[in-house]
């Protein structure tokens, strides 16, 4: 699935992983629709995409809207024609507070972009990669598959395990239709997605532990990058890995076995 015609929706594109993602994608011939809520970050990332050669449409659209997720995801098919490619990127930290402390406005804005948006991607996209099979990539985390200890996480822990319960179930759903589904679980990595977390009372739920050099053995603590998730997604959705579905793969330096 990696030839010219190949066409691939990559949710979250304006920055870090999903950018990474889209980038790599095009660079191994793939046209990319580069959906997110925001268009300038967007429209920066189909530039780049365009000055190296490559295809990319803009599809501004909210994961959690069914509607504008229907009506992007049809776009995306009329101008491409068919769909062979779907990384499911978008979501956010959210808050991160005691659970008594969490309002349930905030445990819903959680759940409806990280896990909302999970479903609602993959319901919108489906029917088309029924027609030619197809890869599907989900953006999990290791916080909620390998790690627990991150302070006052619930919300966003339990998005990210559901979302790895969600590639299970679908893989065998989904394998009479010949479409992959797996997941990548990464850690610590320069992105933005901090700028969307809140972070309340971490002295009551913070688990005090001591990491040896870093909390990330494999580079003495330095986070990893977008590129290295970017990389792992580009062999998933690629015939090089035709014969995995249904597995999630950390990405996080070891970090999630000291935590």
């Amino acid at each position: 699935m990696t030839d010219r015609s190949s066409v691939a929706l990559v949710t979250g594109a304006g920055s870090g992983i999903g950018r990474a993602t889209a980038l790599a994608l095009a660079a191994d011939g793939m046209k990319v629709g580069l959906l997110g809520r925001t268009r300038p970050p967007l429209e920066d990332c189909a530039s780049t995409i365009g000055a190296a050669g490559g295809e990319a449409l803009v599809l501004e659209a909210d994961v959690a809207d069914e509607l504008a997720m229907r009506n992007a995801v049809k776009t995306l098919v009329r101008e491409f024609e068919h769909l062979d490619v779907v990384v499911v990127n978008a979501g956010i930290n959210g808050v991160w507070a005691p659970i008594d402390d969490l309002k349930p406005l905030e445990w819903d804005k959680t759940i409806a972009v990280n896990l909302r948006g999970t479903f609602l991607t993959l319901h919108t996209t489906v029917p088309y990669l029924k027609e030619n099979g197809g890869s599907i990539v989900v953006v999990s985390s290791i916080n909620g598959t390998r790690t627990f200890t991150t302070p006052g996480a619930t919300a966003y822990a339990a998005t990210k395990a559901a979302q790895v319960a969600m590639v299970q179930q679908l893989a065998l759903e989904l394998a009479k239709h010949h479409i992959r589904v797996n997941a990548v679980c990464p850690g610590e990595i320069e992105t933005q997605i901090d700028e969307s977390t809140s972070l309340r009372h971490a002295e009551e739920t913070a688990i005090p532990v001591e990491w040896p050099d870093g909390q990330v053995p494999i580079t003495g603590g330095t986070p990893g990058r977008s590129e290295d998730v970017a990389e792992v997604i580009r062999f998933l959705v690629s015939d090089a890995a035709r014969h995995v579905t249904g597995s999630p793969i950390w990405i996080d330096g070891g970090q999630g076995l000291l935590r």
